[in-house]
């Protein structure tokens, strides 16, 4: 028998605030068409003041274990992935573990900004098949908001906040494709290309830094790195893109998602997209379009699905898992 990380619960938590397009007309040289014809994005959620990542989490991680049916001494581990914790230290996660009144096991941040969850979930798979944890909870949460430079249209009116969350557990499998869980991952980053996608402030540096971005550059990397990433994936698994029920992507721009699955081979019919109504949530946009898209029906048990994600670093990565 081999051991896989299944997922046995799955659930997102959105901020009450929505905000349109039109909300930046008045502030910015831009609109409603712009905005849409450039990255698909039609509104956004935003934290409300005094909301916290590990709040938003929280939330994300209850809904999970509801579904999973489980409560929160059930879970041995959380991974949280974010790029924005609530403070230096700690972290997030060990606030999401006492709000949950998880009382055992460990819990901690993992940082690679929107190919986080693809790492934690990579992370997590490793733990389980290694025996250190039985059942985890991946979360990804984010608040965005709280580091955009409000001036600068070309990043401002991309991202928002969220979070989601899935539960993992560890069962027996036969060694085969046809097995439900993680099949296989892929990771990888290269540090030369920090100047891409950064954050232009820190700890160490002593300053408060908003997010900057080089779009046109971002984009020409990522349609190749996340179709070449998933590709590794899937031959990992013994699997083609013909095997692919989903591909659930992470969700910063429609023409990145469409572009991707062109060069996938996959008409956008077997695309769970969510972009137009969350923006960008880096970390936590796959579990987001996971919890959404199993509520929407699209998601069933069974379905073969393709994650990827491309962030910060350059980091970029996917997994290959069984419904």
């Amino acid at each position: 028998m081999t051991r896989r990380a299944v997922v046995i619960g799955v659930g997102h938590y959105l901020p009450d605030r929505v905000v349109p397009n039109s909300y930046f007309e008045s502030t910015l040289d831009t609109s409603d068409d712009w905005i849409q014809s450039r990255s698909g994005i039609q509104r956004r959620h935003f934290a409300a003041e005094g909301q916290t990542t590990s709040e938003l989490a929280t939330h994300a991680a209850l809904a999970a274990l509801a579904d999973a049916g489980l409560v929160a001494d059930d879970i041995d581990a959380i991974i949280l992935a974010t790029s924005t914790a609530d403070l230096t230290f700690p972290s997030a996660a060990t606030m999401v573990q006492s709000a949950l009144g998880m009382k055992k096991g460990f819990a901690f941040d993992l940082q690679a900004v929107c190919a986080g969850f693809v790492y934690a979930l990579s992370t997590a798979n490793a733990m389980i098949l290694s025996g250190q944890a039985k059942r985890m909870l991946v979360i990804g949460a984010e608040t965005f908001s709280r580091i955009m430079d409000w001036t600068d249209r070309s990043t401002c009116v991309l991202f928002g906040d969220g979070a989601g969350a899935l539960v993992i557990e560890a069962q027996d499998g036969t060694g085969t494709a046809a097995d439900r869980g993680i099949l296989s991952t892929d990771l990888n980053s290269d540090g030369q290309y920090k100047d891409l996608l950064y954050v232009d402030g820190g700890v160490s540096t002593q300053t408060t830094g908003h997010l900057r971005m080089q779009g046109n550059q971002v984009f020409r990397h990522a349609v190749e790195k996340l179709a070449s990433s998933a590709e590794t994936a899937l031959e990992k698994a013994g699997l083609t893109a013909a095997d692919v029920d989903w591909v659930v992507p992470h969700q910063a721009n429609i023409r990145i998602i469409s572009g991707t699955a062109k060069k996938m081979g996959l008409s956008m019919d077997r695309v769970v997209v969510t972009v137009q109504d969350h923006g960008n949530t880096s970390a936590a946009s796959i579990p987001l379009a996971l919890s959404v898209g199993r509520d929407r029906g699209q998601i069933n048990p069974g379905d073969l699905i393709v994650t990827e994600a491309i962030g910060g670093g350059l980091a970029w990565g996917a997994v290959v898992l069984r419904w």
